[in-house]
């Protein structure tokens, strides 16, 4: 049975069926009351053949399973889940209601917000924990660093992350599109932000019967802990960009050498197209894809890891059309550096 209703209205009917059976009513002595639909509605069904979707699903699996790649860490199959989200199947409660005098204790919209309301309390002492820790951060709050930065750019306050994203944008607007220098920009800039602190600053505490704010001197002060963050994070990237120069420098790390030389040439190759448009994709792109990453994050992970796969293949298959000595160069070079690194 994949079909469910609420535990009011089944214990309701239950004892309108024991009141009716002890009442000695003639007409429902011997009688089979079928099943019924509490919430007297179709449920929704799957719009796309449910044949289509488990195919879909017995082919993720068996990549999954290929890779080692393992998505599904619950013992329910998801075969299984894919049936359940099909049913569409419904019972009538005439019957019910024509011999026991059943009557809906719990409608279908109390039913859902009670439903809805305790569901993340349930959730913790059921079976249903399997499926995942409703707590747990996801992967891309993780990399923004669950701070500021991450709930603006994850949309959890949309007005917030909207007036980010405008401010920036008409940043944008002010440094590629006004026809000027980028210091004249900045200078101006600069210049309008003083002037208008300067003017909010000695305003009236009350004009026209409206509050007017001060700004807290906190606003403008930066923490010792911040400084001390920023100046750790710019110290450890410019050890690492010294590291990747030594290694470079010493010419044993090829793999590195054209990591970098791809870097640098997609690199050049931006800036020479049009640094406007390359800023504005990544505006775009900081807006957009952290946020559809997390709503999406199992699917674009089984597409990545179907593109490693198929990656993977490929360098196989362009190796073994490699001559022996290639080989053979490639083999020693890879077994150098996992003995330097197991030394080091």
């Amino acid at each position: 049975m994949s079909d469910f209703t609420y535990v009011e209205n089944v214990a309701h009917a239950h004892i309108c069926a024991a009141e009716t059976m002890d009442s000695w009513v003639v007409s429902v002595a011997g009688k089979y009351s079928p099943n019924w639909s509490c919430q007297l509605h179709c449920r929704p069904f799957i719009k796309i053949p449910t044949w289509m979707v488990s195919y879909v699903v017995i082919l993720s699996q068996y990549i999954h399973d290929k890779l080692g790649y393992r998505m599904y860490k619950y013992s329910v199959s998801p075969h299984y889940i894919v049936q359940l989200a099909s049913r569409n199947r419904t019972f009538d409660c005439s019957a019910a209601q024509k011999h026991l005098g059943y009557s809906l204790v719990v409608s279908l919209e109390d039913g859902i917000k009670s439903t809805v309301a305790s569901f993340s309390h349930l959730s913790k002492d059921s079976s249903f924990m399997r499926f995942g820790n409703f707590d747990e951060q996801s992967k891309a709050e993780k990399l923004l660093g669950s701070g500021i930065v991450a709930d603006v750019l994850l949309w959890r306050d949309e007005r917030r992350t909207f007036m980010c994203f405008l401010i920036l944008a008409l940043a944008f607007y002010w440094f590629f599109f006004c026809g000027k220098t980028f210091t004249s920009s900045a200078a101006q800039l600069l210049l309008l932000v003083t002037a208008i602190l300067y003017g909010y600053g000695i305003l009236a505490s009350d004009i026209c019967g409206f509050a007017v704010q001060n700004i807290p001197s906190s606003c403008f002060e930066i923490q010792n802990s911040d400084v001390k963050n920023s100046i750790r994070s710019i110290s450890y990237m410019w050890n690492r960009v010294v590291c990747s120069i030594r290694l470079l420098a010493k010419g044993e790390d090829w793999s590195r050498f054209f990591k970098v030389m791809a870097f640098l040439y997609l690199f050049k190759w931006i800036v020479s197209y049009s640094l406007a448009v390359l800023v504005g994709i990544v505006l775009v792109f900081a807006f957009t894809a952290f946020f559809i990453y997390e709503q999406y994050e199992s699917v674009i992970e089984g597409l990545w890891a179907v593109l490693l796969f198929g990656i993977m293949e490929s360098k196989g298959l362009i190796v073994s059309t490699l001559p022996d000595y290639v080989t053979a160069f490639l083999r020693n070079n890879s077994g150098s550096h996992q003995e330097k690194a197991h030394f080091s």
